[in-house]
């Protein structure tokens, strides 16, 4: 995705330099598109961060989730052979 990215603000950017136009003004169109792909960027980095923290918050309830049942499995077992025993 990020080479996707980086290919597009490359074109852009060649497309931005190779376009007839003033200086100074060339300048400011790059820098701003500059700015708008690296907000881009930063957008999508923090929605990744996001859904990975979520993914991540999931899984770990969904492991405690199954450490309780086993726990309570093995204290069933645990009563079921003292009963057995006794």
């Amino acid at each position: 995705m990020l080479g996707v990215l980086a290919g597009v603000a490359t074109g852009a950017l060649l497309g931005v330099l190779f376009a007839p136009g003033k200086g100074s003004r060339t300048r400011r169109r790059i820098k701003m598109k500059g700015e708008n792909y690296a907000e881009g960027l930063k957008d999508r980095y923090n929605e990744l961060i996001a859904d990975i923290t979520s993914k991540f918050e999931r899984v770990k309830e969904d492991v405690n989730d199954l450490a309780e049942q086993a726990k309570a499995t093995a204290e069933e077992a645990k009563e079921e052979m003292k009963t057995v025993k006794g």
